[in-house]
Parts: structure tokens; sequence; C-alpha cells
């Protein structure tokens, strides 16, 4: 497989010949608004794409973990073709991204195979308490195919009991998590911040471990410099990866 890193949680996935881009957030530096009620008020994205457009949309699926707007935005849903299968977690964000005009969207938990690569959905939680709930819901997804390692991509999620779950189910070699630490003024962080990322190792010290939605959006507070030097610490820079926004990993 080839994980090219775009930017935040937007990869490029070359696996069991198939092309599949992951949560695209295709819009310019700068061109909305911050998050409300964080600490670091500048606008979204916070960095340029490292590729033209044209170049991230030549895929052979979509898939939308969820509908927040750094996972698909409103520049995705013009660049993309509306002929292009488009997979979401649930008949409710699916019926959302018809509404954009996308004529062939598909249902995770209703799409079990594309090609020759076998789908599983698994969940998760986008923060705990008040805030976990007002972030809704959000879904990650298990790749297997007979002539590649086991990947898992595991969304928008704190280290929680679902990702535990996953990773004993389906005994995946290759994680994809979704770092940043990101956090509002209030209440814990909503995504994976380096104790999440420790203990995601410790569950599964067997597999290649790579760090995704880093830099990008103004609530993510965790900087790859400093989760790299806490990687360096545990002595774990041969198990876990922060790739730089267009730079490719293939295992």
């Amino acid at each position: 497989m080839k994980i090219r890193q775009i930017r935040n949680a937007t990869m490029l996935l070359n696996y069991g010949n198939m092309t599949f881009l992951i949560d695209p957030f295709l819009g310019a530096k700068g061109v909305y608004p911050p998050f409300p009620n964080t600490s670091n008020q500048v606008n979204n994205p916070t960095v340029d794409l490292p590729i033209p457009v044209e170049e991230i949309v030549q895929a052979d699926a979509v898939i939308v973990t969820h509908l927040h707007p750094d996972h698909f935005d409103a520049a995705a849903i013009e660049a993309l073709s509306k002929d292009m299968i488009v997979i979401a977690q649930s008949d409710v964000d699916a019926d959302a991204i018809r509404k954009e005009g996308f004529h062939n969207v598909q249902v995770l938990n209703r799409i079990s195979r594309i090609g020759d690569v076998s789908l599983n959905q698994t969940s998760g939680k986008h923060g705990v308490g008040e805030i976990g709930q007002l972030m809704g819901e959000v879904s990650g997804i298990v790749f297997k195919h007979p002539d590649e390692k086991t990947l898992y991509i595991s969304g928008d999620t704190i280290w929680c009991d679902d990702v535990e779950e996953a990773i004993g189910l389906h005994r995946p070699e290759v994680i994809i998590v979704n770092g940043g630490s990101a956090q509002f003024l209030q209440g814990a962080p909503i995504t994976m911040g380096k104790e999440d990322i420790y203990r995601t190792y410790t569950e599964a010290p067997q597999s290649t471990i790579i760090v995704s939605h880093m830099e990008a959006v103004n609530h993510c507070l965790l900087t790859r410099q400093e989760l790299i030097s806490f990687i360096e610490e545990k002595g774990l820079t041969a198990n876990i990866f922060v790739p730089a926004d267009g730079e490719s990993i293939v295992l």
C-alpha cells in the first residue's frame, strides 16, 4: 500500500489496486473562518495543499468518515465528479451528500467490498461528555485485501473502547490515527494527543502507526515537532511515523 498524507485527515490511499481519497478537505489556505471557542483564532485551513486539487481528486472512490467541514468541505464538493463513488458512514450522511449532487453514494455498513478490497466500519468517540455528544457520530474503517497488510484508519476519535475493540477484532498491521489533540476552550481534546497515540502503540506494538490530522486547522494544538520529540523520547521512531503534508509512506 501507499499512503500519501495530503493535509489534515485528507489522504490518498493506494490499496489493492485501487485509489481511495479519504476525507477531502480541499479549500485554499485561510478560506474558512476559525472553529469558534478556541484559543488559536486563525482562519482555516492554516496551511496550503501540497499538490494541486486536480491531482488529489484522481481516485476510484472517496470515503467520508463524517461530515465535519474539515473532512468534506465546499471545495471538495465542487472539485469532485458528481459520478464519483462516495462512501459515507450512515444513511443521514449519505442523504446529505446526495443533496450536494452526488449520484453514486454508498453507505459504509452496506458496502462490504469495492473491487477486491473489503471494508469494515468501526466506531469511535469524538471527545467525551457534552462536547463529545455535540461532535456527533464518527467512524473509522478497516481495509483488507489478500495481497495487502490489514489497514485500520481510526477516524476522528480519542483513545477509547471502540478503538481497542477494533484493534482486537481486526489485528491491523498498519494503523492511521488522527492526532493534533484538537481542543476547544472547554473540555478535553476531541482527537488523539500524545498519550492516546502512545496507548494505541501499546495495544498494537507490532503495528506501524501513522499520525495524520496535524497542523492544518486552528484548534489542533499538538505540533508535529512536539509529537516527534515525544516519540523519540519513547524510543519509538521505528514504530510511529508523522508524515509531512505531501509525504508518502509505502508499506
